[in-house]
């Protein structure tokens, strides 16, 4: 993260990485390519808000906090405005508070940038497919491969946390008595056989004894 933190926004307040375009299956899903996002950003870019950067000097200097205030309470008015308002707000708001565009791989998202420049990706945004619609923890199972292991390991520490860990070993334990339990029973059953046949032996000698006398 030291490379972001030392990065030059070039004056700018805010820094965000644009949406990929280079996956071509989502063409008809870009919604910033048509109609109102179209006309408003004049050719600027539509940025994910997944990752950014704030250059606190800046974002003070040039009141950049007062204007996104100011320009949210003009949309909320509007109930179908910000639909999406950490990322709507800055892209809106882009002609007064400006945005530097951090490269492309500073985040990577399968949706909108295809498997092609994944390699490439300093990070990875499980963001939503509306093509495929796919849940998230079942694409990040997917596309990440350290997933597995560590969605295993932070179940485990929930469950500990939680107490079914202790749960669990109470249960373990308790079916661990139960089967000393059936092993001891069931080693009676084996001795009480021998210990019969001992005593018949026993007084067979005795008999053989009696008899010699």
């Amino acid at each position: 993260m030291g490379e972001l933190y030392d990065m030059d926004l070039k004056g700018r307040p805010l820094a965000y990485t644009p949406f990929c375009d280079n996956n071509k299956d989502m063409d008809g899903y870009r919604f910033w390519r048509q109609g109102f996002w179209k006309e408003h950003l004049r050719g600027k870019p539509y940025h994910i808000s997944a990752l950014y950067v704030v250059d606190l000097k800046k974002f003070r200097q040039t009141a950049a906090g007062d204007n996104l205030r100011v320009i949210y309470e003009t949309l909320s008015k509007d109930p179908n405005s910000l639909a999406n308002l950490d990322q709507d707000l800055p892209n809106y708001a882009q002609h007064t508070v400006q945005i530097f565009s951090l490269p492309q791989e500073w985040l990577w998202c399968e949706s909108w940038c295809g498997n092609v420049t994944k390699s490439k990706a300093k990070t990875i945004d499980l963001c939503n497919n509306p093509m495929t619609k796919e849940p998230k923890l079942q694409g990040a199972r997917r596309i990440v491969s350290e997933w597995p292991d560590l969605d295993s390991e932070a179940r485990q520490f929930t469950a500990k946390i939680l107490g079914d860990e202790l749960e669990r070993q109470e249960t373990t334990a308790a079916s661990s008595i139960q089967s000393d339990t059936s092993k001891s029973d069931a080693s009676a059953k084996e001795s009480g056989p021998s210990h019969t046949s001992t005593s018949d032996v026993s007084l067979e000698e005795d008999s053989e004894s009696k008899a010699e006398l």
